[in-house]
Parts: structure tokens; C-alpha cells; sequence
């Protein structure tokens, strides 16, 4: 399937043509910080179906399995784009959260899931709003006794 992307400012945008079933979610410590999220999911594609334009810049960080990884985002707004290998990479790992098509994705497997946060489960329990909605409940008084 061929998938359209881009970074928030737009600056960046590519296709690639991804495998809808190997779509997962991983719970790893480094995508929590990458991502500023508590997960992050993903979707494999082959290098070569990678149509990019614009300028990207790419961050190597060995991660928690030892592998290094080219962490590419959008020079200008921060947007995480993909990550693959820094040298001769032969696939592509896109962040499904700059995709259009992202809605049409499932997640297949979570992995690092001993790193993910203990009430990822509980979240379909927690109160929802399709809109942005102030509904905290209120702080207790300070100083109250």
C-alpha cells in the first residue's frame, strides 16, 4: 500500500509503499523520549520505495537492542520522520503519526512492552472528549487539612 507523509510545518514529505501488516507498537524507552509520547507506532517499508522532498537531518543513536538507527526528522519543525539504518539501509521504519493514512493502521505486535507505562492498559477506561475539553477534576485547595 502507498502511503503519503509529512512533517508538521510541511517542509518534508514522502511516500512509500508499506506493508499494512507489519505495523507495531513499540514501548522502548527511546521511543518515549524520541517521541515525546509514552509509545510510539510504526510501519516497516522497503528503503527503495522511499520518495523524499525537502531536507531532512538524521540523529545515530544506538539503541536498547545495540542496533544503530538514523533518527530522521524535519530540520526545521522536529518532526520524527523514520529511522533506518545509517549505512546501506535496505528498509524504512516510518513514524505512522506523520502519515495521512495513519487511521487505516493496526498495530500487529507491541514490543518493549516491559518499558511501557502501566496505564497504557487502562486507557480505554479513562473519560474522552472528541474535542479539546478542560474536565480535570479540580486541584484540592491549598492548604487544606
Amino acid at each position: 500500500m502507498q502511503v503519503e507523509g509529512a512533517c508538521h510545518c510541511g517542509a518534508v514529505s514522502f511516500t512509500a509503499h508499506v506493508d499494512p501488516d507489519r505495523v507495531m507498537v513499540c514501548h522502548c524507552s527511546d521511543c518515549q523520549v524520541l517521541s515525546g509520547a509514552p509509545l510510539r507506532a510504526v510501519v516497516a517499508a522497503p528503503y527503495e520505495s522511499l520518495v523524499v522532498t525537502g531536507p531532512t537531518k538524521s540523529y545515530v543513536k544506538v539503541a536498547q537492542s545495540g542496533n544503530r538507527r538514523a533518527q530522521v526528522f524535519c530540520p526545521e519543525c522536529g518532526t520524527p520522520l523514520w529511522a533506518t539504518a545509517p549505512e546501506n539501509p535496505t528498509s524504512v521504519v516510518i513514524r505512522l503519526g506523520c502519515v495521512k493514512q495513519r487511521a487505516l493502521f493496526e498495530p500487529a505486535v507491541q514490543i518493549w512492552q516491559h518499558s511501557a507505562m502501566p496505564w497504557v492498559t487502562r486507557l480505554a477506561s479513562v473519560p474522552a472528549s472528541p474535542q479539546q475539553q478542560a474536565f480535570l477534576p479540580a486541584a484540592p485547595p491549598t492548604g487544606a487539612a
